[in-house]
């Protein structure tokens, strides 16, 4: 990986070409030879974010690695479509969790259809989508009468009916890429359409649906980042919760009250600021992240105890390194970053909103 390969992830104050490529090349030294991508090697690899750093390896230009990434999925997808929540260090013959999370197996259509925009490969496209749609419809089974989709299947095959606002939140947006693959394909889905429509008004207008995880950060910014939630809602949203999570200077609590930032949450809050078009605080964020590089590997502490001053745990993940890049791709423009976070050409699925309000809900 040389520095001119990663030029268009120079962002002033967080990124050097130099040090983009020592990110890329921590993520690259992260992954098997047969594509999965763990934590860190000897950890495990959840289908999330393997593919969330897969993503950033397409927004660095490293599309050869990133299609390992999409074919080790491919390869080894449950007959039922899903994936099982965690495999020893990638080994897909190592499943450590056999339950099966909706969101994790939704996001392959995430991931598939930024690599298709960042590489136009057509053959790529076609030979994902019976893995997207079988995805698809593994999660969609679990969607509720009132939208929001069930969190998980246990191991022993029962479902979990509670939904996850975070969750579901990444599902919409994995749904409205899946929708632009099928469309891209023109093999239109209905069904995939009414279930992207009554998904994202049970985000936007019932907040009893979901368990309350409102103490996490995901919770906060997730149904923005994800485009369930737009506007003036999006920014009456962040402004609420802005000073209990963020911490000038140092990033983003994961949880409140604790005294712990971490490293994907800022980057991903970062991310969900350029979506709103709040670009000057999204890159002060990301300068913010600063104090969680590690100059010796260009990868990023998961998180830092500000009360004890101290690092914790002391991991370097693929996944945080990831939604570094990817926000960083989004400042830059990178095109396939943009056109999947943005939401600008993504199909939004049925108009629930009219038609649940004229009926009362």
């Amino acid at each position: 990986m040389t520095a001119d390969r990663t030029e268009h992830l120079v962002l002033p104050g967080v990124l050097t070409a130099e040090q983009a490529a020592e990110t890329v090349a921590g993520i690259l030294a992260g992954q098997r030879p047969d594509g999965a991508i763990p934590w860190f090697r000897g950890h495990h690899l959840d289908p999330w974010d393997h593919t969330e750093a897969a993503m950033a390896l397409d927004a660095a230009g490293e599309h050869r690695a990133a299609a390992l990434a999409y074919a080790w999925l491919a390869r080894h997808q449950n007959p039922d479509g899903s994936w099982y929540a965690a495999y020893a260090d990638g080994d897909a013959r190592e499943p450590t969790d056999r339950a099966k999370e909706s969101n994790f197996c939704a996001y392959v259509a995430v991931g598939v259809w930024h690599h298709y925009l960042a590489t136009g490969d057509d053959t790529f496209l076609d030979g994902m989508w019976p893995c997207v749609f079988a995805a698809v419809e593994f999660v969609l089974a679990l969607q509720q009468p009132g939208g929001e989709i069930g969190w998980k299947r246990e191991a022993d095959g029962t479902a979990v009916r509670d939904g996850l606002l975070t969750g579901s939140s990444s599902i919409h947006q994995a749904l409205r890429c899946a929708l632009a693959i099928a469309e891209q394909r023109e093999e239109p889905q209905p069904d995939w359409e009414l279930a992207t429509g009554v998904l994202g008004h049970a985000i936007r207008r019932h907040p009893e649906r979901f368990l309350d995880k409102s103490r996490y950060s995901m919770d906060w910014y997730y149904p923005v980042l994800a485009g369930a939630v737009t506007g003036g809602e999006a920014k009456a949203r962040i402004e609420e919760g802005w000073d209990g999570f963020v911490v000038p200077g140092l990033g983003v609590r994961c949880v409140l009250p604790n005294p712990w930032v971490t490293g994907g949450e800022s980057a991903e809050l970062a991310l969900t600021l350029w979506v709103m078009g709040e670009s000057d605080r999204a890159l002060e964020i990301l300068q913010d992240l600063g104090h969680l590089r590690d100059p010796a590997t260009g990868m990023y502490w998961t998180g830092y105890v500000f009360e004890d001053r101290a690092v914790w745990p002391r991991e370097q993940t693929t996944w945080t390194a990831g939604s570094l890049l990817l926000a960083v791709a989004a400042l830059g423009g990178e095109e396939a970053t943009c056109a999947v976070f943005s939401g600008e050409r993504l199909p939004e699925g049925l108009d629930a909103e009219n038609e649940c309000c004229a009926a009362g809900e």
